[in-house]
């Protein structure tokens, strides 16, 4: 890319219901170099509407750092490893970083 300021790489955000289901979905993304990191955090309450009612549940985030070209594959993963219905697969562009961080990403995914 020829602007500094623009790349490739992407958050995913998706959450789970346990930290197993979350190992279990970080593991798989790491090993099938669809992410080069998964962070986990653990405590996170949400709040949201399903099926016309407003619920509350104790989930784990799971920040994926990875590529554009390996959302779909990263969201097919999660998707197949899931227990929820719909989870959640949101791609956040990242609009800078540093060039090491940004060039290990790249050699860890694909």
């Amino acid at each position: 890319m020829t602007d500094s300021n623009m790349t490739d790489k992407i958050v995913v955000f998706t959450t789970a219901g346990s930290t197993e289901e979350a190992r279990r979905i970080a593991d798989a993304l790491v090993e099938r170099r669809q992410a080069a990191c998964v962070n986990i955090i653990k405590g996170v309450e949400s709040i949201y509407r399903w099926k016309g009612k407003t619920e509350e549940s104790q989930e784990w985030m799971l920040l994926v750092k990875t590529t554009a070209v390996a959302f779909d594959d990263v969201c097919k993963t999660i998707r197949e490893l899931h227990s929820y219905e719909l989870p959640e697969c949101i791609g956040v562009s990242v609009a800078q970083g540093s060039p090491e961080y940004l060039k290990w990403i790249d050699e860890s995914v694909g």
